[in-house]
């Protein structure tokens, strides 16, 4: 795998290496050393698995407050995702910056996000799913978000969102956010 640093600070692309022959192939999602060498965490800790029923589907965008802060490795494994990262650390210089990228299942990528980004995603498929690893068990209590179309942040979604939950509509802006 290779690992390519993203516009956000500590954010990164993790282009996985397809090996195989005629029965397949096999791409490595994790190495210990790989991410150890770099100093990022080990997203190993708990894996959850999202699936979408609908296309423009909107999530987020979520994050957990420290000390239960996530990183997150990011695979899309089923359709088609337009995936988007904001930093929330006041003190990166990256800071109220955001990155999107599209994703199509199949890529041999995943998105490295690391704790302080926010994470949100609009669905360009009909159906669509991911896999998060993540460095640490979810907190109900510590679960944050800001909004989607926060003006500070100025998301250039590809597509107005059809579905999203009410939580997502009531979450605060960047600037209404208390620490």
């Amino acid at each position: 795998m290779k690992l390519e640093p993203l516009q956000l600070d500590g954010a990164y692309l993790v282009r996985l290496e397809p090996r195989g022959d005629t029965r397949g192939h096999l791409e490595r999602l994790f190495c210990r050393d790989t991410f150890a060498e770099l100093g990022l965490a080990d997203c190993r800790r708990q894996v959850s698995h999202v699936v979408n029923a609908s296309r423009l589907t909107l999530r987020g965008l979520h994050f957990q407050r420290a000390p239960h802060a996530e990183t997150k490795l990011i695979w899309i494994c089923d359709g088609v995702l337009f995936d988007v990262l904001a930093d929330l650390r006041p003190q990166s210089p990256t800071y109220g910056r955001w990155q999107g990228l599209e994703v199509h299942a199949g890529e041999p990528v995943m998105i490295y996000a690391p704790a302080g980004l926010a994470h949100g995603y609009l669905t360009l498929s009909e159906r669509s799913a991911m896999v998060y690893f993540i460095d640490t068990p979810y907190a109900a209590h510590a679960a944050a978000g800001v909004r989607w179309d926060d003006p500070q942040l100025a998301i250039d979604w590809p597509a107005a969102p059809e579905v999203i939950s009410e939580r997502d509509l009531t979450l605060p802006s960047l600037a209404e956010l208390k620490p």
